[in-house]
């Protein structure tokens, strides 16, 4: 029988994980999601001083069902993203994870006006034309902070 570690050439991958971003002291060595041997699911690196970006192999991308669409120009604000897009903090700060070129992924802070309609209305956010997520952005917020689901 072989061990959850090592089952049929795949092993668990270990991120560490720094939260500076939400003031959390340290880090944190968290499971992440499975790859072949030898082969990182993701990579992480600064984005900024609070931001960290975050590459994907494709089989990740592939496994998450990761899409995005682009920001518009939205009714009565600059801008509108959908509801799916979406992430909170532990402190109700809202955010969206940017797509700037394949497999790579930023979050970027918003500020929502209202939402209707499974439509978010923002005060502030990503230009328009910016490629968002729209599924798998709690799986990266999961895989950037060390969440982790049930």
């Amino acid at each position: 029988m072989k061990s959850n570690s090592d089952f049929g050439g795949w092993r668990s991958v270990l991120v560490l994980v720094c939260a500076a971003s939400i003031g959390l002291s340290g880090c944190a060595t968290v499971k992440t999601a499975a790859a072949p041997a030898g082969q990182a699911a993701s990579t992480m690196e600064k984005a900024g001083p609070d931001l960290n970006k975050l590459t994907l192999t494709d089989k990740a991308v592939e496994r998450l069902g990761v899409t995005t669409v682009k920001v518009t120009k939205g009714e009565g604000s600059p801008l509108q993203v959908p509801y799916g897009s979406l992430v909170y903090d532990a402190n109700g700060k809202t955010w969206v994870y940017t797509n700037p070129e394949p497999r790579t992924y930023i979050r970027a802070a918003v500020t929502v006006d209202k939402i209707a309609d499974n439509k978010v209305q923002l005060q502030s956010g990503p230009p328009a034309g910016t490629d968002v997520v729209t599924v798998g952005a709690a799986e990266l917020f999961g895989a950037e902070f060390g969440t982790k689901g049930h």
